[in-house]
C-alpha cells in the first residue's frame, strides 16, 4: 500500500522500531535505513522526517523560552546539578518531538552549565504491565527523578464490541504501586507522575491505522488510570483534568490518540509548571 504523506508522518512519530526491539542484541546496531524499512517507508523520507520532527522540538522550546514565567519555572525545577530524570512512557513519550524532548531543550538552553540530562525511556504501545519489565533499565541509570507518563494503553480495548480494556483498571493500580516502590526501595529518585490525557473516540475508531488493528478507548476507561495516579500519594500532573476536550481539539493529531508539536509543547509546559511548585 502506498502510504500517503500524512500516514507517512505519523509512521515516524508513533513508531520507533529500534526502541521496540531494544532487548534483542543486535538492536544497537539497526540503521536509520533499516528502521526505516521496517516501517516500510524510503530511508531518505525517514531520515528527513527525522530530522523535521527533532527541529520542531527545539523550536517549541525556543517558544516557550521567549516566555519570562516559563524562564522562571525552568530556574525553579527541583534539579540540582548533573541529575539524572528518565522519562518513562509509551508512544506519546518515545515520539521524536516529544515532551521529554522539549524538556531536554529547555534545561539545556536555561541552564546549561547544570549538566542536567533527561532520559526518554518510552516504547510505543506499551502498558503498566510492560512498564514492571522495562523499569529495571531506568533503576540501573541511578535516576535522581522519574516521570511516569504511562497508562493510556492499558484502557485501550480491541474490536468493534470488547469486553475488558488491555489491562483491567485494578491491575493498573497495582503495577503502579508496583513501580512506585521499586523506585522508593532501589534508588534515591523521587516519581511525579503524569496522568494520560483524553482522546477523541470517534476520530480513534476511524482511524485509518488504528482501525485496522482494532484499536477503541474510552475515556471513561482512561480517568480509571488517572483515579489510581492520584492515589498514590506523589505529586501529579493532571493531564485529564487539566486538558478539556476543545484544548485535545487542537493539540491531537488527526487520530485523536497523539500529540501534534503544539500538543507535545502544551505537555512539557504543564509538565512544567506543576513540578516548578513542587
Amino acid at each position: 500500500m502506498k502510504m500517503s504523506n500524512e500516514q507517512m508522518h505519523w509512521m515516524v512519530k508513533v513508531f520507533q522500531p529500534e526502541r521496540t526491539v531494544a532487548s534483542l542484541p543486535g538492536a544497537v546496531s539497526l540503521t536509520q535505513q533499516a528502521r526505516a524499512a521496517l516501517l516500510g517507508l524510503d530511508p531518505d523520507y525517514y531520515s528527513t522526517e527525522l530530522a523535521k520532527l527533532t527541529a520542531g522540538a527545539k523550536t517549541s522550546a525556543r517558544m516557550l523560552l521567549t516566555e519570562p514565567d516559563v524562564c522562571a519555572m525552568i530556574d525553579r525545577l527541583p534539579l540540582r546539578k548533573n541529575a539524572r530524570v528518565f522519562a518513562f512512557g509509551d508512544s506519546r513519550t518515545s515520539d521524536p518531538q516529544s515532551w521529554a524532548v522539549i524538556l531536554q531543550e529547555l534545561i539545556l538552553v536555561r541552564r546549561p552549565s547544570d549538566n542536567i540530562s533527561v532520559v526518554a525511556s518510552a516504547v510505543s504501545g506499551d502498558t503498566t504491565t510492560h512498564g514492571l519489565v522495562r523499569i529495571s533499565e531506568v533503576l540501573a541509570g541511578s535516576p535522581d527523578w522519574v516521570l511516569f507518563f504511562l497508562g493510556l494503553n492499558d484502557a485501550r480495548t480491541q474490536g468493534t464490541e470488547p469486553t475488558k480494556t488491555i489491562v483491567h483498571h485494578e491491575e493498573t493500580a497495582r503495577n503502579l504501586i508496583e513501580l512506585r516502590s521499586r523506585v522508593m526501595s532501589e534508588t534515591e529518585a523521587r516519581c511525579l507522575w503524569i496522568t494520560p490525557a483524553a482522546v477523541n473516540e470517534s476520530q480513534v475508531a476511524r482511524h485509518w491505522a488504528l482501525s485496522h488493528f482494532g484499536v477503541r478507548f474510552r475515556n471513561e476507561d482512561i480517568a480509571q488510570v488517572a483515579r489510581a495516579m492520584r492515589s498514590l500519594g506523589d505529586p501529579v500532573v493532571d493531564l485529564f483534568q487539566g486538558l478539556d476536550a476543545s484544548s485535545l481539539n487542537e493539540l491531537l493529531m488527526e487520530d485523536g490518540l497523539h500529540f501534534t508539536q503544539a500538543g507535545q509543547q502544551r505537555v512539557a509546559l504543564e509538565i512544567v509548571r506543576s513540578w516548578s511548585e513542587l
